[in-house]
């Protein structure tokens, strides 16, 4: 008895992006490089003619940010971009740093010496950027490797997630790139990240992601309290 041939050939068109997809990854970018600042209000009329598009997908668009929680509706007066308060800076470190220390135990478990390697060729992008004081460089670099250490987890759900959150990372870090600096100990902490990779000393990774974490809230913020710590001020117990 012959098996039945599927009707569906193997090579059929790829669908394209929707429309409402394509705008909300150029208006997530736009927030994300400051080009729309936090707080602005998002007016269908005006975005529309500058993106091109009818009312219809931009408003769907538009939800889709408003999911992730990169803008938010205010009664009667509109969509906004989301406004980078301390209270949410702590709160997405927090999110950060639970996303990328799961990230980091998964890779112990895994692939940790191939990704101690890839993180290792960014921190070396990074250092470059950073020798000859290219902040935006530097800034992207960053992003980069957790970008990467993340993916190296190999989770659908962690890198979706992760995926929102660097985004609002990002307008931290415009936000704060006339005075963030690109010296070697920004550098040496992903450095030492990358490097307890391909030691394979999950503990230590874990207090490293942590510390890194917290060291970012301090710049951001000027304070670490209310995120991350136990109430004796130390990394909270792995």
């Amino acid at each position: 008895m012959h098996a039945q041939r599927s009707t569906t050939p193997a090579l059929h068109p790829v669908p394209r992006e929707s429309t409402p997809s394509m705008v909300a990854s150029r208006i997530r970018e736009a927030i994300a490089q400051g080009e729309i600042a936090p707080g602005s209000q998002l007016g269908e009329v005006e975005y529309a003619a500058r993106l091109g598009v009818s009312r219809g997908p931009l408003r769907e668009g538009l939800q889709r940010l408003t999911q992730e929680g990169l803008l938010v509706a205010h009664r009667n007066r509109g969509l906004f971009v989301v406004e980078m308060t301390d209270a949410r800076v702590r709160d997405l470190y927090l999110a950060r740093a639970a996303i990328e220390r799961a990230a980091g135990g998964r890779i112990h478990e895994t692939c940790s010496a191939d990704t101690s390697a890839a993180l290792l060729a960014v921190v070396d992008e990074m250092a470059a950027a950073a020798a000859v004081r290219d902040v935006r460089a530097v800034s992207l670099a960053d992003i980069h490797f957790h970008q990467v250490l993340v993916e190296h987890a190999d989770s659908p759900h962690l890198s979706r997630i992760h995926a929102t959150l660097l985004t609002e990372t990002r307008m931290c870090i415009h936000l704060l790139e006339p005075t963030y600096a690109v010296d070697e100990a920004r550098v040496g902490e992903h450095r030492e990240i990358a490097r307890s990779l391909g030691a394979g000393d999950p503990r230590h990774t874990d207090a490293l992601i942590v510390q890194h974490m917290l060291d970012a809230l301090q710049r951001l913020t000027g304070s670490t309290a209310g995120s991350l710590t136990d109430d004796s001020g130390g990394p909270q117990p792995s």
